[in-house]
């Protein structure tokens, strides 16, 4: 009896704990529907293409002192490539600033002269129509006046030549350093060190991979559902899906195909470990006018006898719909009938739910 006694309290006990686990409202992850502006679309073959892709050239002649990248790099703008020799042009920079200085004594000299010749020859001249003015005397000033100034002019000009030769060779110099035009990946590098160069000799290959573009050759008539600036979606061959703007419709058809190449920009920056130039895409091109739909997520979708059901958050209730849908719209369906902008969608621990059954929903961040 005692023996009874005790698992009948412990029973009584143990109850109201498990109603009260069964009752505790359900964690559920919901998504609100949109509705949003959709085409008609056909799937038309593509390839990643880029805008920039070239060789990277140094701009002067010389030996390679280092190479600073590997083929497979990346890279920022204005990041060091290749050092050339220096010492040369640094010999040839002291040269000119010791021309300069030897130019600027010059024109000091050439200057002194000048004004040692003007005082005598403006006095001489003052002094025409007088009974002293020697006509011999002021053609000797002359002269050596013409001459002085013509120095002062030789010594101005041999002073801007060694300044001109200076700029030169300190441009050269800023240039033995090649560096990156622009961000990117370097492709390919095709110099050494101790190996020289002449101007315009091909350093490295580099790739702009926030220039990629996607060409696909679209049927004519198809093209007029096209507007600069349509957003569409392009799939790659592992099933990612990017957003794609058009960015121009090349106005020449393919009379054996009958198609007009369309060149579309990645909205997205991209990874170039998913988009690699050459690498083919599906494009998913409009072929009717736009129109507004609502859609579902596929997650939100359970099956049921004779369809398909979706349990909407509604009170902290679940309450199951029971909806009919349509086209398939990348990672969602097209929703016929059942369903309403607005509602709030279990996409998350629906599998287990029952109609009614209380639920502490969570909003989902849409991908």
């Amino acid at each position: 009896m005692h023996i009874l006694r005790c698992v009948l309290i412990g029973f009584v006990m143990l109850g109201p704990q498990s109603l009260a686990a069964q009752e505790r409202a359900a964690a559920v992850g919901v998504q609100q529907l949109e509705a949003r502006v959709l085409s008609e679309t056909v799937p038309v073959f593509a390839e990643v293409t880029t805008s920039r892709d070239g060789a990277v050239a140094g701009r002067i002649a010389g030996n390679v002192e280092r190479v600073n990248v590997l083929a497979g790099d990346r890279v920022e703008a204005g990041d060091l490539l290749v050092e050339l020799s220096r010492e040369l042009l640094s010999i040839r920079v002291d040269q000119s600033q010791a021309q300069i200085a030897e130019a600027q004594a010059g024109t000091a000299t050439a200057r002194a002269r000048l004004d040692q010749v003007q005082i005598p020859f403006e006095r001489t001249a003052a002094l025409r129509g007088t009974a002293t003015f020697s006509q011999g005397r002021f053609d000797d000033l002359q002269a050596d006046l013409f001459e002085a100034r013509s120095q002062l002019a030789e010594a101005e000009a041999r002073e801007i030549s060694a300044q001109s030769r200076l700029a030169e060779t300190e441009y050269q110099l800023e240039r033995t350093s090649v560096t990156a035009p622009f961000s990117g990946v370097i492709l390919e590098v095709s110099t050494i060190p101790g190996a020289f160069i002449q101007a315009g000799t091909p350093v490295v290959r580099m790739l702009d991979t926030s220039a990629f573009e996607v060409k696909a050759n679209v049927p004519a008539r198809y093209v007029d559902f096209l507007t600069q600036g349509d957003e569409v979606t392009a799939d790659t061959e592992n099933g990612v899906q990017i957003m794609l703007s058009l960015r121009a419709v090349l106005p020449v058809e393919n009379p054996s195909t009958r198609t007009r190449t369309a060149l579309f920009t990645t909205i997205d920056a991209m990874d170039a470990n998913l988009v690699a130039v050459g690498q083919s895409l599906t494009v998913n091109v409009p072929v009717g006018e736009a129109r507004e739909v609502l859609s579902v997520p596929k997650d939100a979708l359970v099956q049921a006898r004779g369809g398909w059901t979706v349990f909407v958050a509604a009170n902290d209730k679940a309450e199951p719909r029971t909806v009919t849908i349509g086209a398939p719209l990348g990672n969602s369906y097209e929703v016929l009938d059942g369903l309403q902008a607005g509602d709030l969608v279990v996409v998350r621990g629906n599998e287990r739910l029952r109609p009614g059954q209380d639920i502490a929903p969570s909003v989902v961040e849409t991908n």
